[in-house]
């Protein structure tokens, strides 16, 4: 199926495409949305360049996917809880995002998708990793996916927003942080197709499995999925706008470009919980 509304290029065969042909900042029409929604479904990350965006309009192009999800962890400024700041410099101890994850993965219903938009880059490097977890499930033997079949794994938040705060200088709150199972091969609610659903941030362990059985599962899953044939690398300009299905994808900010500062923000769209 085409599209009439939007131009979309695949930038490798598995994931990843670049989307022309609209202006984000502007309220869309049904068409674009509906066409932008199949390219996602069909592509899994969707990258968009020259496309400046204000905190409005940011939030309003969220939502025409769903309603618009606050961080655990770090909900946004004054008036704008649904924004997730991104921002790193020479100052900086850490950055969103440098390990492979899935956006918040441990919420009992995590998120559909994620849309990131960055007004200032570093001249180079900044590049953002993003991995297809349908590739991933694929490429597994028959036998490794009868094994995996009904497995439940572990996501939990609080070792990794308490590390950040650590390093943040943010004084414990004693703050309750999400924890939840999910199936280790999750089946995509639009598309129906499996992926695997495990990462090696949030996931502590795969439920009802003997630890170190367990463990050399998850590290080898964690590995496994990440592989450079399963990729596409996002290189950022001003103003470019990335949007990924949480669902299927892992993706990974590269920190190569210390000390210049990269800067943004996101928007997260509520999902269901995994099946």
């Amino acid at each position: 199926m085409g599209y009439e509304s939007i131009v979309v290029t695949p930038v490798t065969p598995r994931i990843g495409a670049n989307v022309e042909g609209i202006t984000l900042a502007k309220p869309l029409s049904n068409r674009q949305v509906e066409e932008l929604h199949q390219a996602l479904a069909e592509h899994l990350v969707l990258f968009f360049h020259d496309q400046p965006l204000d905190v409005e309009a940011h939030k309003r192009l969220g939502r025409y996917f769903g309603e618009l999800h606050i961080h655990p962890n770090t909900p946004g400024p004054k008036g704008h809880p649904e924004i997730l700041p991104i921002h790193a410099d020479a100052n900086s101890r850490r950055i969103n995002g440098e390990y492979w994850h899935s956006d918040v993965s441990c919420d009992e219903e995590p998120p559909m998708g994620s849309i990131l938009y960055l007004h200032t880059v570093p001249s180079c490097g900044g590049d953002t990793l993003f991995a297809s977890q349908y590739a991933a499930y694929d490429a597994l033997s028959p036998r490794m996916k009868v094994y995996l079949e009904g497995l439940t794994a572990t996501h939990s938040g609080d070792h990794i927003y308490r590390r950040n705060n650590a390093l943040m200088g943010i004084a414990e709150s004693g703050k309750v942080y999400p924890k939840a199972s999910h199936p280790v091969v999750r089946t995509h609610p639009v598309t129906k197709r499996k992926a695997l659903y495990v990462n090696g941030e949030f996931t502590t362990h795969i439920d009802g499995l003997p630890k170190d059985e367990g463990r050399e599962i998850l590290d080898f899953l964690c590995e496994f999925s990440t592989r450079e044939e399963f990729q596409v690398r996002f290189r950022w300009d001003p103003h470019s706008v990335a949007f990924w299905d949480n669902r299927c994808v892992q993706h990974q900010a590269l920190w190569d470009y210390y000390p210049q500062t990269r800067s943004g923000r996101r928007v997260t769209i509520k999902g269901d919980r995994p099946f």
